[in-house]
């Protein structure tokens, strides 16, 4: 189960991440990590090279059978995968809803403050009268007499109150440099207001600081009134709050140094009833800090300076020391940040560097003065801090350092030992991060972690800790931010030491995937650069420089300095593979730099890497290449052909084939950027499109697809192959979907025959197509108006390019229209909106008889069917232009017919209004355009790249850890492999005799029978299909249905096989349909919860004149590779884990595949049946692939209907049973030796199924009969009559399936019955 993990991205990060840190550094978590992630990839490899070494050795052309049985003298591990696939973020929840971008609104709000505040001016009033004491006032001796750091004493009286003056004033300049302090000593009431009204006159809307120093006159009164001088200092001179308030206004912050200051605050309270109501009106950005209660008298004992709360306010640091404090700022704000809410934290410690200075500081006056019975007051007020356990901490830490400096002063090179304080709380850091989550206490030592990053010592682990922290998801990354974490990483991106390139950037990948507009701070301050230096690394991992280019990418996303920036710094000729697809929403500038960069052919090879995130960015950063059409021309000229030169049209030529050869890419992922980029081309090239849709459906007496320059063209391209590893489907588009495009219904012969349309159609008869230009003269007339109209909205305003290849041209609308009826909804809804911009909506309406209204009392509720495309039709339609401003409308279209009428019409040019976007389901066009700027820009307006959303969601996730449920997976899945074990040891020493014990049966409602089955194999669940394609889940046991859903809403229906994928792990169900479709389903078995995972087309073309495929499909889990053929000429293998198709094995024949079966036990191993009776084995280990081919039905010449591999190890042995009802027993090591044959039943076989361990065969009849052989083709049994008292037969047999490791067949019908049969020592239910 080692390689459970080892597709998981996240794992694989951790063993690159830190790689080059030096050891001494490190982290044992992520050693830990990536050991696990190293062992887990050498059991991934080991696994697949057993597969090879296997097929390197094994004996296929006539040998001895020893050899081969050497071989397969493997464990019986063997016949278990030990690889999972589609277990990616990508495959989530892509069809429900794509990862959003970066956001610069919502959760980031809460740690940037909307309203960033400055102190502009501050107001310093002194009232000392040195020598004169208040009369209020009983001083003790000797008592504190120090005034900022003073003995006003020590010197004549008015010298010393004007050094005290400056003295405060420079105290607050270092806290704020550009605060203004304007200073009043021992002023009267009219100095006062003088002072207030000039400060807020021009500090305007910032902050005013009022600082009042009043030990030199009485207490404030209970009137709240402090004491100013008058002229002559004969009196003092009350001054009531509520004047100085007026002065003053807000924001303000009010500080009182005085005896008593609490009356001060209970004057304000009054005077604003914040008591009742809060803070109301404009006093709500009032702050007030006074020096002790009202009933409370400053200290004066020596050992404080007289202005011990001013001190405590300016000169912490000097007043920590006199109080055995060092560097007390750090511990004053991780304890604000614990104690105090977060609205609060953000308001008083990070929205005023002056305000947050002064509260941090507030908290070591609280410790201090309470020490000496003096309490502290604010408001906002402040819960108590003096006995928070951190205090505790510097205490120790304090006494530790302290406690040297005796022996430091006897012995000067003693050597000092460094508090242990960091180093401690890191620790504590790092134990929370072990067993810390989202919904538990956030770690206290956070706002320590980042103040540590000052240190150069501790920088690094604390960077490293901060990474894990940040990890563990957008709360993580929200939290850090709130403490203040992005001035520090900010900062450190001047720094040049290469150990911590890494984590900066991981860290700073983090941010931005949460917060994108720290995009400015970072362009403003060059941290751009860092990035791009970064990129242009030689020594980082792909998984660092996808981070780099991430940052650079939200850097430049909807920034236009950002964009401007990274070009001045050579971004776009920096690593350009990796770095361009950062660039995707850059200039007109950008795109001529990409341009002569070559950027084409240095991206269109990254389209066929197996990783489907990389093809995907490929595709997308092809698609900023793309013009759409803007109105930038050379040397300002206007015209078609001057906007675009000859080298621009080469480029884009380049660009679009390099993106038709992956339309149909087996990752939604992929196709999603492919339809962004036909979008954008559909907006440059979109007169030229319609010109060509339009063609489409006009009359021709030749074959429609005929009239298509393209195809002509694709047909001669040859076999697609690049290399030998690598097939790129050039006819790609050219798939079964186009057929149901151009045609009404499946069933319908007269609306279209190899491509020509019928006049005895619906598509021409006015009945049907009311108003089309089909049904009477206004074809030319509609056509011109709308492919000549320059019409012009204020919306979107583009110059028209340069007309390219009409064999272009219809191979991207022949693409649209691939991606119109893409099996994955979400790439569907993309295509048929980029068929809007040629002027094709989709019209729907829906069957009376549909398949999916057909319910039953008591069944699940199936998924509501949505609008579906089964063809393209033509109709007029007609836009009122009255102001340009009202929505466009079409003509209505006749009621349906008893079948579905679906088609696509076409509509007036593109330029649709923003208050259309909301009626996705209108029966209208989904139009494009969300929104167009007022400089008629569609920068914005483009469909969302899907990649640039996922890669946000993605790197939001944890990379460095795996999921919390990876232990109960590991558990379940050793639980599931010793069953398995278990039961295939049972099963091979098992002595069938028959399978009579039904041990269920019931109804299954299907009108048309059941088409094919499975049964899971740890759990009594069935599940069952029919053709037309409901999927139904049973629990046989308990004879429950526990979920019913359509596999699809299209109505062209069949279906061609059910598998699971991961049986051992969170099953998934593959369901292939008739056309090539292949739809992977979670939570399948969950009444209404099932999710598509993935869904894409499994065949690639088809043969001429050919109108259904017939796909025939399995599923081989060893490998992970997906085999599809049908009605073509090649066998396509795909690899799901790359969800890429790999290779296109000719099938050497005239004849189709119908019926194919892979090894469950040698990967890159299957066999094929054809129509003709005979049968290949392939092995995609070995070169030629094809191993051998033989023809053993001869006698009567019918299509083979059921193949398989015989059960065990032997890779040669194969059954094989033709629809004439004979069965072959093949050894394809030797096919010189005779295989022997039963005549299974005469004429009317139609199901066939091996077990998997146990030597046993079934197969069934039309005729209402079930057999059951052994392996030397001996019958040991049969069913033929249901276990009831009427004896009644079985109804006629139409798929068969045997559990995987029990003895148990589930027999489906053409009728509605479903029974499952066991051998005698199953117990019946």
């Amino acid at each position: 189960m080692a390689s459970r993990f080892s597709s998981q991205s996240s794992v694989a990060l951790v063993s690159n991440h830190y790689d080059n840190f030096p050891s001494t550094q490190g982290d044992d978590v992520l050693d830990s990590a990536r050991r696990d992630n190293n062992s887990s990839s050498s059991s991934n490899n080991i696994n697949r090279d057993r597969d090879s070494d296997t097929a390197s050795f094994s004996n296929y052309g006539g040998g001895n059978a020893t050899t081969g049985s050497t071989v397969a003298t493997t464990t019986s591990m063997a016949y278990l995968p030990q690889s999972a696939v589609l277990c990616e973020l990508r495959h989530e929840a892509f069809e429900a809803s794509v990862p959003t971008g970066p956001s610069d609104s919502g959760i980031v709000s809460k740690w940037r403050p909307k309203d960033r505040m400055k102190t502009g001016y501050v107001a310093l009033v002194l009232c000392l009268n040195i020598g004169v004491d208040p009369p209020d006032v009983i001083k003790i001796s000797p008592c504190a007499r120090m005034e900022c750091w003073i003995d006003p004493f020590s010197m004549a009286p008015q010298k010393a109150l004007e050094i005290i003056g400056k003295s405060l004033r420079n105290q607050y300049e270092r806290w704020q440099p550009k605060a203004h302090p304007k200073v009043q000593l021992d002023p009267t009431v009219d100095e006062v207001k003088k002072l207030c009204n000039t400060c807020r006159k021009h500090a305007k809307s910032e902050r005013v600081l009022f600082h009042y120093n009043g030990h030199g006159v009485p207490k404030p009164t209970a009137n709240g009134e402090i004491w100013l001088f008058n002229k002559s200092y004969t009196q003092y001179i009350p001054l009531p709050i509520s004047d100085l308030d007026s002065w003053l206004r807000t924001p303000s912050i009010y500080v009182f140094d005085c005896s008593a200051a609490g009356m001060i605050v209970n004057a304000f309270q009054e005077l604003h009833d914040w008591s009742a109501s809060g803070s109301a009106g404009s006093t709500r950005d009032c702050i007030l800090l006074a020096a002790c209660e009202a009933h409370e008298t400053l200290p004066q004992s020596d050992e404080f300076p007289a202005d011990v709360f001013t001190s405590c306010l300016t000169t912490p640091i000097k007043m920590a020391l006199k109080w055995f404090y060092r560097r007390s700022l750090l511990l004053t704000d991780t304890i604000a940040w614990n104690v105090l809410p977060h609205g609060l934290f953000q308001r008083l410690f990070r929205q005023d560097l002056l305000v947050a200075s002064l509260f941090r500081n507030f908290l070591l006056a609280e410790r201090i003065m309470r020490s000496a019975n003096c309490s502290p007051i604010s408001h906002p007020m402040l819960p108590p801090t003096h006995q928070h356990h951190m205090w505790d901490a510097w205490d120790m830490a304090a006494e530790i350092c302290l406690s040297q400096l005796p022996s430091m002063v006897e012995d000067p090179n003693s050597e000092f030992q460094s508090s242990p304080f960091f180093t401690e709380q890191l620790t504590a850091f790092e134990v929370w991060l072990d067993h810390g989550s989202e919904h538990k206490k956030p770690p206290e030592q956070l706002p320590i972690v980042l103040q540590v990053l000052l240190s150069q010592s501790h920088r690094f682990r604390a960077l490293v800790l901060l990474g894990r922290f940040l990890d563990m998801g957008p709360w993580a990354v929200d939290l850090a931010l709130s403490v203040g974490i992005f001035p520090y990483v900010l900062k450190l991106l001047q720094t040049t030491t290469p150990e911590l390139r890494q984590i900066l950037v991981f860290i700073w990948t983090k941010i931005l995937a949460l917060d994108k507009s720290c995009q400015v701070d970072l362009v403003k301050d060059g941290g751009h650069t860092y990035f791009i230096r970064f990129l242009d690394s030689l020594e980082t991992y792909p998984e660092q420089r996808a981070m780099a280019a991430f940052v650079l990418a939200v850097i430049v996303d909807g920034h236009r300095r950002g964009q401007e920036a990274c070009i001045e710094a050579g971004l776009i000729h920096v690593g350009f593979a990796s770095a361009w697809e950062s660039c995707g929403k850059i200039s007109q500038t950008a795109q001529m730099v990409g341009l002569q960069a070559d950027a084409p052919a240095i991206c269109a090879p990254l389209l066929l890497v197996p990783q489907p995130e990389v093809r995907a960015s490929a595709a997308f950063a092809l698609a900023t290449l793309l013009d759409v059409g803007g109105d930038v021309c050379r040397d300002g000229a206007t015209g078609d052909d001057e906007c675009y030169d000859d080298e621009k049209v080469r480029a884009e030529i380049s660009i679009i084939r390099s993106l038709l050869s992956i339309v149909s890419d087996g990752s939604p992922l992929v196709r999603a950027e492919v339809a962004v980029a036909l979008a954008r081309f559909a907006f440059g090239h979109k007169q030229n499109l319609k010109s060509i849709a339009a063609s489409y459906w006009k009359p021709q007496s030749n074959s429609l697809l005929n009239s298509l320059p393209s195809l002509a063209h694709i047909k001669a391209t040859g076999s697609g192959y690049i290399n030998s590893n690598q097939y790129v489907p050039h006819a790609s588009i050219v798939s079964s979907q186009i057929g149901p495009l151009t045609r009404i219904g499946s069933d319908n012969s007269s609306m279209v025959r190899d491509g020509r349309v019928s006049t005895s159609s619906p598509l021409t008869t006015a009945g049907i197509m009311h108003g089309s230009p089909l049904s009477d003269n206004s074809s030319q007339h509609s056509d011109s108006g709308i492919l000549n109209d320059t019409v012009s909205n204020g919306a979107v305003n583009h110059s028209r390019p340069k007309s390219l290849d009409n064999a272009l041209y219809s191979q991207c609308v022949l693409a649209m229209f691939t991606l119109a009826k893409d099996p994955s909804p979400r790439i569907a809804s993309l295509g048929r909106r980029v068929l809007s911009i040629i002027g094709i909506e989709q019209v729907v309406t829906k069957s009376v008889n549909s398949a999916g209204s057909s319910g039953h009392p008591g069944d699940p509720k199936t998924s509501s069917p949505s609008p579906s495309v089964a063809g393209m039709t033509r109709s007029s339609s007609w836009l009122d232009m009255n102001a340009g401003h009202l929505p466009f409308r079409t003509t209505p279209v006749s009621p349906p017919r008893l079948s579905y009428l679906t088609g696509i019409r076409r509509v007036c040019s593109l330029e649709f209004r923003p208050h259309l976007m909301n009626f996705p389901d209108s029966g209208l066009a989904d139009p494009l355009l969300g929104s167009v700027s007022s400089s008629g820009g569609t920068e914005h307006s483009l469909l969302p790249s899907t990649i640039y959303n996922w890669s946000c969601g993605h790197f939001s996730k944890p990379l460095l850890t795996v999921p919390d449920d990876t232990e109960e997976i590991l558990v379940r899945r050793e639980e599931r492999e010793k069953f398995a074990l278990e039961h295939i040891a049972m099963c091979q020493h098992s002595s069938v005799s028959n399978l009579n014990n039904k041990i269920a049966d019931w109804d299954t409602k299907f009108e048309t029978g059941t088409k094919t089955a499975l049964l899971q194999p740890f759990s009594p669940i069935v599940v069952a299909a029919d053709e037309n394609e409901q999927i139904r889940v049973w629990n046989y046991e308990k004879d429950d249905l526990l979920n019913g859903f359509n596999n699809h809403d299209f109505p062209d229906k069949g279906i061609s096989k059910l598998c699971l994928v991961n049986e051992l792990d969170d099953s998934l169900l593959l369901v292939a349909s008739c056309d090539g479709s292949i739809r992977i389903w979670k939570d399948y078995t969950v009444n209404g919860k099932q999710k598509l995972v993935t869904a894409f087309s499994s065949i690639q073309g088809h043969k001429p004149g050919v109108r259904s495929l017939n796909a025939v499909v399995d599923w081989q889990q060893q490998s992970g590779y997906l085999y599809a053929s049908g009605e073509i000429s090649s066998i396509m293998l795909w690899d799901l884990d790359k969800e890429q198709l790999i290779h296109s094995i000719p099938s050497s024949s005239d004849c189709s595949v119908s019926a194919m079966s892979a090894s469950e036990v040698h990967g890159g191993q299957f066999t094929a049946g054809f129509v003709d009776g005979s049968v290949k084995l392939y092995d995609v280990r070995i070169p030629e692939m094809l191993v051998c081919a033989t023809r053993p039905h001869t006698e009567n010449v019918e299509r083979v209907v059921g193949i398989g591999f015989e059960p065990g190890l032997d890779p040669g042995k194969i059954v094989s049973a033709s629809r004439a009802g004979d069965m072959k027993f093949l050894d394809m090591r030797n096919l010189m030796a005779p295989c022997f044959t039963i005549k299974a039943h005469r004429g009317s076989l139609t199901a066939l199924s091996v077990h998997r361990h146990a030597p046993i065969i079934a197969s069934g009849s039309s005729k209402q009969s079930i057999k059951l052989f052994s392996l030397n083709g001996e019958q040991i049994g049969s069913i033929r009559y249901h276990l009831t008292i009427m004896g009644q037969k079985i109804s006629p047999v139409s798929c068969l399936a045997f559990h995987p490791y029990q003895l148990h067949l589930a027999a489906g019908a053409t009728d509605a019955t479903f029974s499952i049969y066991a051998d005698d020592n199953t117990l019946a239910r």
